[in-house]
């Protein structure tokens, strides 16, 4: 069987930088672990990073979110310590300056995977907009959203993303529906 972890933006500035939120730092060790365990098994492991320039604050989502973050080359743009510390040269990895990577889509949709199963940060932003573009890459694969190792600045947003992606027949793992 054929599976991929993609790790979404779990970069310093939505853990302990200027988009973080407590929730965000108690996903480390969940992560880490999910990330040691595919890496055991051979399996792919893909991460995203949120980026941003000097011009974020002009652009539509800097207009609608005024919050400096995720600039390249920064602190905060790099993967949450000590994450980080467990990207082998082998793991993709993908910038973006939207919520979805439709990169990562192309990519994975030649790869024919069984299984893609996501992690990481925010859930009703990035987490659902890749999870989406994912599900449409690569329609018959089970595409698995770990609601225990996601987060939200919102548990509403949170909540509501995982009910979207429970009605797109994603499965949420430790669902109790």
């Amino acid at each position: 069987m054929k599976k991929c972890l993609l790790v979404i933006d779990y970069q310093h500035d939505f853990v302990d930088g200027s988009l973080g939120f407590p929730k965000a730092k108690d996903l480390s060790q969940g992560i880490e672990e999910r990330i040691q365990a595919y890496h055991h098994d051979h399996q792919d492991v893909i991460f995203t990073y949120d980026t941003h320039d000097q011009h974020y604050l002009n652009t539509q989502e800097g207009r609608k979110l005024p919050v400096m973050h995720c600039q390249k080359g920064s602190y905060g743009h790099q993967l949450y310590t000590p994450v980080d510390q467990l990207k082998e040269s082998r793991d993709k990895s993908y910038e973006k300056n939207s919520f979805g990577s439709p990169d990562l889509a192309i990519d994975i949709k030649d790869k024919k995977y069984d299984v893609i199963e996501l992690v990481g940060l925010v859930t009703n932003m990035c987490v659902i907009s890749n999870a989406i573009l994912a599900k449409a890459a690569c329609p018959e694969a089970e595409i698995i959203i770990d609601e225990s190792l996601c987060a939200s600045f919102d548990d509403a947003l949170h909540q509501k993303a995982i009910d979207v992606m429970r009605s797109l027949q994603m499965t949420i793992k430790g669902d109790q529906r």
